[in-house]
């Protein structure tokens, strides 16, 4: 039982250690994807980031947003045109694992702890 007990507290210690990629800094610039539904429908979103513009395009339309980086894997986005008031609030987005050429992310509204969203997104060039 002892023993038992000890392979259990190893094994614990063992997956404690493990951390999941987090390489950021190959997703700060180039061309992604990234596909969610949308009233019942896929819909994907292309959009083109360098050091501080992201322009996005989606259902045959473009928008820009200005970056600023923060640390390595997060960064606030903030439309440089928006039209109404909901588009002047800017977003923090959070890098949280990397895997080849995706990575998971969490977004949200800067300084809105509550309502977080995830997504994943694909680096295509």
């Amino acid at each position: 039982m002892i023993r038992l007990f000890f392979l259990f507290l190893a094994s614990l210690l063992f997956l404690g250690c493990y951390q999941q990629e987090r390489d950021c800094q190959n997703f700060h610039t180039g061309t992604f994807e990234f596909e969610t539904y949308l009233n019942g429908e896929l819909a994907k979103t292309t959009f083109v980031r360098n050091d501080s513009i992201e322009i996005d395009y989606f259902l045959g339309k473009s928008d820009t947003a200005s970056i600023r980086w923060i640390n390595d894997c997060e960064y606030i986005v903030k439309k440089l045109h928006p039209k109404n008031m909901a588009e002047e609030k800017a977003i923090h987005m959070k890098i949280l694992t990397t895997d080849g050429d995706t990575y998971t992310f969490e977004y949200g509204l800067v300084g809105v702890k509550k309502n977080k969203q995830r997504g994943t997104a694909k680096k295509v060039n």
